[in-house]
Formats: C-alpha cells, structure tokens, sequence
C-alpha cells in the first residue's frame, strides 16, 4: 500500500515516515501541498496523512484534502493536528476526511489508525497475490514458495511486498534503501543482504539483478 505524508516539521516526518515503512508501506514524504499532489499524482495512493496546519497556512490540511475529493481522489485521508476543537473535527470530517488525530500522538496509534482506515477503505490487500511459484498474502503477511511456507522477517517481507506491488519495475539500490532502510548506515549494502537472503528463502531466481538495480524474477 501507498501512503503520502503532508508533514512540515521534520521530526514529525521523520519518524511517521519510518514508522510506517517499517509496516512494510511504500511511503512518500511531501513537505508542502506542492509536493503532496505530485506525490499522489506520480502513483496510485491509498492513503494521504495530511497536517492541518502548515506554515503560513492554518489550514492547508483542510484545502488538501478539498482539493484532492474535487480531483477524484478515492484513498482514504487521515488528519494530524494540534487543533482538537470539536468544530475543527466536524470540519475535517465533512471535507471527506475520514479520520482525526490530535498532536501530540503516539505512534503505536497512528499505525492502528492507518491500519484500520485502509481495512475500511477496503484498500488493505487481503487477496492472494502470486507470482509464478511465489504466493503471498499480504494481509496475513504469509508467503509460500512452490506451496511450502516460508518465513519472512519483517524487513525481509517489506522488501518482497514493495516488489510485488509493482513486478515490472527495476527498482534502483538507493530508492529501496530510501524506502524501507532509511535508518541504515551501511548505504545500499544493506540492500544486497536483503535480497540475498530472500534467494536464499525463496530460490536464486526470485529476484533478478539488472544493470539498474532489483525487481522480480519471471513467473
């Protein structure tokens, strides 16, 4: 699943942005409104977390989340705010908004809110997805590899999800180390241990190398 996150303060985004990438959630960080709708424009967008407040802009959150329900956006929306106002809710709400989480939040809740939204939504993957001898349910975070179950770390698992969202594309060492091993000091090393120990799990031909980086093997 794809989540946009329109967040100004880089603490905040920091953290919800490795939070959820460690749920194994393809994660983009837009800092202003700009960045937010080439975001949800550049890729298919389940959820978009948008700050009500941003600077110079009480509530640029609000007008996002406009903005995006005028454009045909059909993900879900979730808002994040120090406003707590009861009118501020009913507000957000009413704008197509379909959930509302006051600052300061934990991050144990907000991975529940999100969990729960895409649930709603009916966004969450709960189908099987096969590729060839791989299937995978990404509800259940359960793999087989030729009808045998194999056991996923939780990196491991993110790393496999994130390919087989998209099994066409090459994704590049840099952009997957960006994605779901942000907090990695070895650089795109990390990577490559990764996708060796998902051939060692899943077979050799799981996951090809190409001159540009990684994606799938062929079914």
């Amino acid at each position: 699943m794809r989540i946009v996150v329109l967040e100004d303060e880089p603490d905040i985004a920091d953290a919800v942005v490795d939070v959820l990438r460690r749920d194994g959630y393809d994660v983009t960080h837009a800092p202003d409104r700009t960045a937010l709708f080439d975001a949800v424009a550049e890729a298919p967008t389940d959820l978009a977390l948008l700050d009500v407040m941003l600077p110079g802009a009480p509530e640029a959150g609000f007008d996002a989340a406009r903005d995006l329900r005028a454009a045909g956006f059909e993900g879900a929306i979730l808002f994040t705010t120090a406003r707590d106002a009861v009118d501020d809710r009913i507000a957000g709400l009413d704008l197509g908004g379909d959930d509302y989480l006051v600052k300061p939040f934990s991050l144990g809740e907000l991975r529940a809110r999100v969990r729960a939204l895409l649930r709603r939504s009916g966004t969450t993957r709960a189908s099987l997805v096969t590729h060839g001898r791989l299937s995978a349910d990404l509800a259940a975070r359960a793999v087989t590899w030729d009808g045998e179950p194999v056991a996923l770390s939780e990196r491991e698992f993110a790393l496999l999800e994130l390919l087989l969202h998209d099994p066409r594309r090459t994704f590049t060492a840099p952009d997957l180390q960006d994605r779901l091993f942000p907090d990695a000091s070895s650089g795109s090393a990390v990577v490559r241990v990764y996708v060796r120990q998902l051939r060692t799990k899943l077979g050799p031909d799981a996951i090809r190398t190409t001159p540009a980086g990684y994606r799938l093997g062929d079914p």
